[in-house]
């Protein structure tokens, strides 16, 4: 096994299924003729998976879908019931509640909050049903028996992908678009402008945040991160690393059409239909393994032993990463080895990486 193909072990592959609206927000099942079926144990009566998304929903070909891939694969593998349910627009937080004990109260376990605007939820409403297990993605705040914190060093990956935006940006002028000015995002910059400045302590780095909030749509408008990367690619940048969810497609889209680089992120954005026009023009996306994540945590629930507490995912273990699915990318050797050595160093603790 390459070293290259290594570095991409966290990648998952998403398939998107037809949706149809009913209850709160649309909703999808999988595996519905074996729902509640016993574990090879007998220890697993539940439903299914119960998955809530995030704001941008199924089809962002990013954060959301790659939980999807782990709903998917499980509900598969396990032969048991899954309901994923799709944010609405505007919505409040009563909403998320709603969403999150109409999973509980049908049954499904675990239950999934995909992303960090469910945690008040998540407190909520496991509180009321202590034998289901709940789990939140990209929150840490709640501490609970039956509440399990899926979150990750994203900032590692981004050091990557900032050490692959330095090699490779022959202006030397790249540029970072998070989706909400957050403290989530704030990893994601940190990481890459010290990844990036480990290569070239002058490089020139724009930084744009979409909006304040979530609600203002900063993770779900591709307009608004395809003007923010026509501003960066205007300034110089060449190479644009967005951490934006649905709207990282549209900073996708300008690079590929004004033949730049792009870096993905959350998925391998190289292998997602929705952006195969483009895919020649992404360079690698940071992965976070999220698929994965939801993945184990059925897993576990599904052989009676669920987890518990925070579940971090990093490099060592695979839970965060760089994709190298590009031939284009796998071709500059000089990029992937400043990428596989910087990978290496922060396995054995030469380097920490910023998260502020």
């Amino acid at each position: 096994m390459s070293r290259r193909t290594r570095s991409s072990r966290a990648a998952v592959t998403v398939a998107v299924i037809a949706l149809a609206a009913a209850g709160c927000g649309k909703t999808s099942d999988v595996a519905k003729s074996d729902s509640g079926k016993k574990s090879d144990s007998g220890s697993y009566s539940g439903k299914g998976i119960g998955l809530a998304y995030d704001i941008g929903g199924k089809g962002d070909q990013s954060f959301n879908d790659a939980a999807y891939a782990g709903f998917e694969k499980a509900g598969k593998e396990f032969k048991i019931g899954g309901r994923d349910i799709e944010p609405q627009d505007g919505e409040s937080d009563a909403d998320k509640v709603q969403r999150i004990e109409q999973l509980a109260k049908a049954g499904y376990n675990p239950v999934i909050g995909v992303g960090y605007i469910y945690a008040p939820a998540v407190k909520e409403v496991s509180a009321k049903f202590p034998d289901t297990t709940f789990g939140i993605i990209d929150d840490e705040q709640i501490k609970a028996d039956n509440v399990v914190d899926l979150v990750f060093h994203e900032e590692q990956a981004s050091y990557l992908a900032g050490v692959a935006a330095a090699e490779a940006s022959k202006k030397k002028h790249i540029g970072f678009i998070g989706g909400v000015d957050i403290p989530l995002i704030h990893k994601f910059e940190a990481g890459f402008k010290q990844g990036a400045k480990s290569v070239d302590p002058k490089i020139e780095i724009e930084s744009q945040y979409l909006t304040e909030t979530a609600q203002e749509g900063g993770f779900a408008s591709p307009d608004k991160g395809k003007d923010a990367a026509s501003g960066q690619i205007e300034k110089g940048a060449d190479v644009i690393y967005h951490a934006a969810g649905l709207s990282g497609q549209g900073v996708i889209s300008e690079a590929g059409e004004k033949k730049v680089w792009a870096i993905g992120v959350d998925s391998d954005q190289y292998r997602q239909n929705a952006l195969k026009k483009y895919k020649d023009y992404i360079l690698g996306s940071a992965l976070k393994n999220v698929g994965g994540a939801v993945y184990d945590l059925t897993k576990s629930v599904y052989e009676g032993k669920p987890l518990t507490g925070v579940q971090r995912g990093d490099l060592k273990s695979g839970g965060v990463g760089f994709a190298d699915s590009n031939p284009k990318y796998q071709a500059m050797t000089d990029v992937v080895d400043a990428v596989e050595k910087a990978k290496q160093e922060i396995i054995d603790g030469k380097v920490t990486v910023d998260t502020k």
